[in-house]
């Protein structure tokens, strides 16, 4: 089943402890198309700009991911630096520039509007549920979120929760959304908005899911070195919704999730092993396999990959 991902692209300056990159390819749906590109076909909606590098273009080309949703706008592509602290958790954004994003309104093509699977990836709420009035009859809609949407944009946040069936956001997000401390308080809180399933990721501690009537602890995947932690999140949600979409099930059920969050952790642990997307060019489906089968060692978790 094909997977319509709608997000931003964009040309990231990365600082971190060791080493400092320029001009690299970011932006949520860079990374998430690529990571659920792996099981699913991927329609893509966003948007660049004149400056744009061809070999950027080449490369999600390349992966097979569908191009003709992406609007390319006179101005300059939306723009990101950001440095890492020495525990590679911490993040200061230096500098934004949203230049041809600034206007962005998300226009899905005809074709991609009978997409079985959506991840409305991080943009604002109200691009975020325009996509959707586009949309036929989707079976499955992911929505990933950000603190910045929960302060200046909570409105149209909590009208969203109520037209998506899964929500990931992260640990202090979830806390900032429901005031609560606890996070499985704020889990079933955020159901309670909307959603029927929410997955609260934990960075280097993996990641809660929340279930109807379940819930699922995953652990990370234990990492010695990380080299930039960029592009995590949307890996893991890309990757997870690909996944999904690679089913073929008529209802996403609890077993599934569980499984599609390992295939998204492990995916993310794969991409901060290296700048930008530059692991996740030499990636190949069986490395993830094998990285799979390690998590269900550590995680002690009983399934099989089709």
């Amino acid at each position: 089943m094909s997977v319509l991902i709608v997000g931003s692209i964009a040309l990231d300056d990365v600082k971190t402890p060791v080493e400092e990159r320029f001009d690299l390819l970011g932006g949520s749906a860079s990374y998430a198309s690529v990571a659920a590109g792996y099981f699913s076909p991927v329609n893509l909606v966003a948007i660049v700009g004149e400056d744009f590098p061809a070999s950027h273009w080449e490369f999600l080309q390349g992966r097979g991911i569908n191009l003709e949703g992406v609007q390319r706008a006179t101005g300059k592509t939306f723009r990101w630096s950001g440095e890492y602290l020495w525990d590679m958790n911490t993040r200061e954004t230096r500098s934004v520039a949203l230049n041809v994003f600034e206007n962005f309104s998300p226009s899905v093509p005809d074709h991609y509007r009978s997409s079985d699977f959506v991840l409305l990836a991080n943009i604002a709420p109200d691009m975020q549920l325009k996509v959707l009035q586009q949309m036929e009859k989707p079976r499955f809609v992911i929505a990933d979120t950000m603190d910045l949407w929960i302060n200046i944009a909570q409105p149209a946040l909590l009208k969203l929760l109520k037209c998506v069936d899964m929500l990931i956001l992260n640990d202090s997000e979830a806390r900032e959304l429901t005031k609560e401390t606890s996070l499985i308080k704020a889990g079933k809180k955020i159901q309670s908005l909307g959603p029927r399933f929410v997955a609260l990721k934990k960075g280097e501690h993996g990641c809660l899911l929340f279930g109807e009537d379940e819930f699922f602890s995953c652990p990370a995947y234990p990492l010695e070195d990380i080299h930039d932690p960029t592009g995590a999140g949307d890996t893991f949600a890309g990757g997870l919704t690909g996944f999904l979409a690679s089913r073929g099930k008529d209802k996403v059920d609890f077993a599934s999730l569980k499984t599609a969050v390992v295939v998204g952790s492990v995916l993310a642990s794969y991409n901060v092993e290296a700048f930008s997307l530059e692991r996740l060019r030499r990636v190949e489906k069986k490395d993830i396999l094998s990285r799979f089968a390690e998590f269900q060692d550590l995680a002690r978790f009983d399934a099989s990959l089709p």
